[in-house]
């Protein structure tokens, strides 16, 4: 079918909660925004959440879905993308609470004011632009190799996003731990780092990186989570998160 602005497919999340369209070609949902979603901690009926590159909107709707209260701002810098997030917003009866925001974040627009969130969660793009060519879809690379924000910069504008002790969540590629941890610096603290094994024994290729402003606590690796069983299938906890609808705690 016809979305706004290029031809969409249907899809679900969180075992059919969640209706998501989104583009039938170039970047496709994958599970690293529902898991991203899941590790946020829950706000308040007042909290304020703000995702970063929310893309069509999967891990604020899952997000929202998953925790009845508080508002979740997203910030998209392609336009037709934050189109199809505010029409997957309506189509879930999410819109009072889902809101969108077209703009790039180095040069962020008033509805994401400085210091004015509870909790921010981003899912960067993985790959810097020494490392690999971007995609002939536009839309893909946008959303798989960095442009003109670096990694370092997607963490500065989510800081400068929080209240203070507010909490900061990432979805990276493992590979890129340190980069996060020098750009978090002194900024930040009581750190939670939330390995992605692909199966068991397998190195992580994903973390989850958890931040609160202001704070001075240190770092903490926590035990992970195993997405797949040896023949493919997700294992029970990973079933428990990206169908049933269960949260990450990120927590010892």
């Amino acid at each position: 079918m016809s979305g706004p602005g290029r031809e969409t497919t249907a899809h679900t999340l969180l075992g059919g909660r969640v209706a998501l369209e989104q583009p039938a070609a170039g970047y496709r949902t994958a599970i690293d925004p529902v898991l991203l979603a899941a590790a946020v901690p829950a706000v308040g009926s007042d909290g304020r959440v703000l995702d970063i590159g929310c893309g069509v909107g999967a891990a604020a709707l899952c997000y929202a879905t998953r925790e009845p209260a508080g508002h979740v701002t997203g910030l998209e810098l392609q336009p037709d993308l934050a189109a199809l997030a505010r029409a997957n917003a309506a189509a879930n009866g999410l819109a009072e609470r889902f809101t969108v925001a077209a703009g790039d974040l180095l040069r962020p627009p008033p509805a994401v004011p400085g210091n004015g969130f509870d909790q921010v969660m981003a899912n960067p793009p993985y790959l810097s632009a020494d490392r690999a060519d971007p995609s002939p879809d536009p839309g893909r690379a946008v959303a798989g190799v960095e442009g003109e924000a670096d990694l370092a910069a997607w963490i500065e504008f989510g800081l400068s996003r929080l209240k203070p002790r507010g909490g900061l969540t990432l979805v990276q590629r493992a590979d890129r731990l340190h980069e996060i941890l020098a750009a978090l610096g002194a900024a930040a603290g009581d750190i939670r780092i939330l390995p992605l094994w692909p199966k068991a024994g397998r190195p992580a290729k994903r973390v989850i990186v958890a931040a609160r402003k202001g704070l001075k606590g240190g770092v903490t690796l926590l035990p992970g989570l195993v997405l797949h069983e040896p023949e493919g299938a997700y294992t029970a906890a990973a079933e428990a998160v990206l169908r049933g609808a269960g949260n990450i705690p990120l927590t010892n």
